[in-house]
């Protein structure tokens, strides 16, 4: 039936990397570009980021923060103040050289992130401690020139909102810091049903510039890990370079201690790839555009439209309720809005409404059940609740499943060889340690997690005295 009306998806077992590529692409999330690495959000793509963003964006201003929006264009000048950063993006700047005709005296950047432009606007607005907090947020694009791209998860231009704040003191922008990971800890454990790790990046992954990063880890169905969200103290470095200061308290000037946070487009990629199956999208309910699709079946009958679009109405008042009343065989639909992942699909015919009744069917479980019209809004909407439940079990359950604690190199390497996913192991907190396992093994250090355990006493690496517990594993 499905490869008579929706062409294949390519089995994730067979080939993960070109069925993400069918996925986002027969779902109508994306479409290509004519820039490489660039991608076009199609409405069904974008009105999955629109609900992201409604809720991440309520839960930025609860927290006191206001939206303000920075310009695309950085002077090579300013981006040259802060070392460290500058270094750091260097390899992922693009350039405008021109203007017109004509050649700019001064390169303009492209904002990769947009610390600096935050930071020449805060040394002019803040002057006293009575300035203080000021808590910024903005929703933009940015662009890093990538060498290797794919959709949302690596592409030159992507969407986010980027968090910039100053403070009076070290621990209020530590407070922060962790606030606004948590913030997005819960978008994504709550709202997109991705668990995730908190921790702290080390010297060598930290945002370049910052004093310390703190992260959410996710793990993909293919038992790789990704970035999902990183919050940054960025401490004074920002502020001595481009001289935020104020009057403290005691009528002393004082630097500024700043934090910069994001959360990016490339979440829906970590959605697509923890949630989805082989016959396409899985969407969690709370961030679907579309909770319930309608199918009538027999439409051509008498009544039978007009009862799937009263339908509609009535339930449109408290779930996304979409219809289609298309000329399509229903075999094609019911395969287009599972492709699709709308997480229920509710067919009506004639004999349904005779007996006073629809048949509901699950996206997550593929369960059928025939629900009575008395019953059925409610029911609708428990079932919504348990499928967000249910795959956020399913998605913990696979990442502890895929997540090892080993105490050797050796079982590190066969670990990660046989079973990928997480690797916890003791670390030195030597970069050369870390560098090595890279190299030997393509793992990459995610994170320090914050709950701490003791493995073993040595390093995984070299058997000298251990400092942490890592999460290591292959990335994206």
């Amino acid at each position: 039936m499905a490869k008579e009306f929706v062409k294949d998806v390519t089995s994730m077992q067979d080939d993960f990397a070109q069925w993400y590529t069918d996925v986002v692409t027969k779902a109508e999330l994306i479409d290509y570009s004519s820039v490489r690495g660039s991608m076009i959000l199609r409405p069904y793509g974008y009105a999955i980021w629109e609900n992201i963003q409604k809720e991440l964006d309520k839960q930025i201003k609860a927290t006191g923060h206001e939206n303000v929006y920075m310009p695309l264009f950085i002077p090579e000048s300013l981006l040259q103040k802060e070392k460290d950063h500058i270094e750091g993006f260097a390899p992922e700047v693009a350039w405008v050289t021109h203007g017109g005709e004509e050649k700019l005296t001064e390169r303009l950047c492209v904002r990769p992130t947009s610390e600096v432009l935050f930071a020449e606007h805060f040394k002019n607005i803040i002057h006293s401690h009575r300035d203080l907090p000021k808590l910024y947020n903005q929703w933009s694009n940015v662009v890093r020139w990538e060498k290797t791209t794919r959709p949302f998860l690596r592409t030159l231009e992507f969407l986010w909102q980027e968090g910039h704040t100053c403070h009076e003191t070290d621990e209020e922008a530590h407070e922060e810091t962790v606030r606004m990971l948590n913030v997005y800890a819960d978008i994504c454990e709550d709202y997109l049903a991705i668990p995730v790790v908190k921790g702290q990046k080390t010297e060598k992954e930290k945002f370049a510039g910052a004093k310390y990063t703190y992260t959410i880890e996710s793990l993909m169905h293919d038992g790789k890990a990704l970035q999902s969200g990183t919050s940054h103290h960025l401490g004074d470095g920002f502020a001595k370079a481009f001289g935020i200061e104020f009057t403290n308290r005691e009528g002393k000037l004082q630097t500024v201690q700043q934090t910069s946070w994001g959360f990016t487009t490339r979440i829906i990629g970590a959605m697509i790839m923890v949630h989805g199956d082989d016959h396409g999208l899985v969407v969690p309910p709370k961030i679907a555009p579309t909770q319930l699709m309608i199918v009538p079946i027999a439409q051509h009958k008498e009544g039978v439209l007009d009862f799937a679009y009263d339908l509609k109405e009535k339930l449109s008042q408290t779930i996304r309720t979409g219809i289609d009343a298309s000329d399509k065989k229903p075999g094609w639909k019911f395969n287009e809005y599972e492709m699709k992942g709308i997480p229920l699909r509710l067919e009506v015919g004639p004999r349904d409404i005779e007996q006073n009744q629809v048949i509901l069917v699950r996206r997550d479980t593929g369960e059928k059940e025939t629900i009575s019209l008395q019953d059925l809004e409610l029911h609708i909407q428990n079932t919504l609740v348990d499928i967000q439940s249910n795959l956020f079990k399913k998605a913990k359950a696979h990442q502890e499943h895929q997540t090892t604690t080993v105490t050797t190199f050796d079982a590190f390497k066969n670990e990660l060889t046989d079973k990928g996913g997480f690797i916890k192991a003791m670390w030195c907190g030597d970069e050369a340690c870390e560098n090595f396992i890279k190299d030997e093994t393509g793992a990459t250090s995610r994170c320090i997690p914050f709950e701490q355990e003791k493995l073993s006493e040595k390093c995984v690496c070299c058997d000298e005295e251990a400092k942490h517990l890592v999460y290591w594993a292959k990335a994206y």
